[in-house]
């Protein structure tokens, strides 16, 4: 075993890792991110159930922090909590708009709607009109372009859009945020420009975001989250990563340890999902409850498992970040 510095925690031998290791594959109701689907790998620890899923487009080194966070749950567990309910948001795709009442009816008491904006082959009409629809359900909202827009492109949509909560990563680049930021008054939020950023704090010198974005998984952990939160001066949101039920406990533990938080979070992603390795975190009254998978819990990947050749892929990647860890 390999002691991690930076958490002071030991790092399991890889096979003990791999002993209980399943790569599976969740159907979505609803196309995200632009998949239908999503694959992930779970385990067991003595401290209950971790996940590994970094998307098939991450090099190893950035999914070695998503192999970190899965282990810190497997191996160590969550952080104490300071509440029992995280509020969270609903979750809007890029849907059309006559589709959104609907949806939005999974998610039962949210006073706060995240919509997906800037979709490929989509048009700006389309953004406006399903903002408008989510807006007559659900009053406040937030939008999320996933770096999709130019800084000119952000500033037109904004002001066609009207009146957000935030607007989540408008465009790729600190610099350009904080054009964004300048140009239009409304308040930003940075995600890809923290999780994927050499230097997560960037986004403070160059005053370019009113709100961090934080997901558990690419940040290498909770622990490392919540480091992040207490240090970063910015209003925090927990974020999922489109994760199973597993890798949502532990943003939820993240979330309901952080000593503030006033924003809802985006952890009620899981409506997204057809089926799940464990009943997937479900919203009541606005909020979801903390729960975590310890060692005994029962985990159903019946149905869900890939086959030889997709459980042979996820297990060498993890042992390409496994190797990267230790080396660290």
């Amino acid at each position: 075993m390999v002691r991690d510095e930076r958490q002071d925690w030991v790092l399991p031998d890889v096979e003990d890792v791999l002993a209980s290791a399943v790569a599976v594959r969740l159907p979505m109701r609803t196309r995200f991110r632009g998949l239908t689907a999503r694959e992930t790998m779970v385990f067991a620890g003595p401290a209950g159930w971790g996940e590994f899923g970094p998307f098939v487009e991450y090099d190893d080194p950035e999914a070695a922090s998503w192999l970190r966070a899965g282990l810190e749950a497997a191996w160590v567990g969550p952080p104490a909590a300071v509440r029992d309910i995280v509020p969270v948001n609903a979750t809007v795709p890029a849907i059309p708009a006559d589709e959104v009442a609907a949806l939005l009816e999974r998610y039962p008491g949210a006073g706060t709607a995240k919509v997906k904006v800037a979709e490929a082959g989509q048009t700006l009409d389309d953004d406006v009109a399903r903002v408008a629809a989510t807006r007559a359900v659900i009053g406040r909202v937030r939008i999320d372009a996933n770096g999709g827009w130019t800084v000119d492109e952000a500033v037109a949509a904004l002001r066609a859009i009207g009146d957000v909560e935030y607007a989540e990563q408008p465009c790729r680049t600190v610099e350009e945020l904080a054009a964004v930021r300048r140009a239009v008054g409304v308040p930003i939020a940075a995600d890809e420009s923290i999780r994927k950023a050499d230097d997560p704090y960037r986004v403070v010198a160059a005053d370019a975001a009113d709100v961090a974005v934080v997901k558990v998984a690419p940040l290498g952990g909770m622990r490392a989250t919540l480091a992040l939160a207490e240090n970063i001066g910015l209003d925090i949101v927990v974020s999922s990563a489109l994760d199973s039920a597993i890798g949502m406990a532990a943003g939820v533990a993240a979330a309901a340890a952080l000593p503030r938080l006033e924003l809802a979070c985006g952890l009620g992603t899981g409506t997204l999902l057809a089926a799940d390795v464990a009943t997937s975190f479900q919203m009541i009254d606005g909020g979801v409850g903390v729960r975590w998978f310890d060692a005994g819990a029962t985990i159903d990947t019946v149905g869900l498992a890939l086959g030889p050749e997709g459980q042979h892929r996820w297990r060498e990647r993890l042992r390409r970040c496994h190797r990267l860890l230790a080396a660290r």
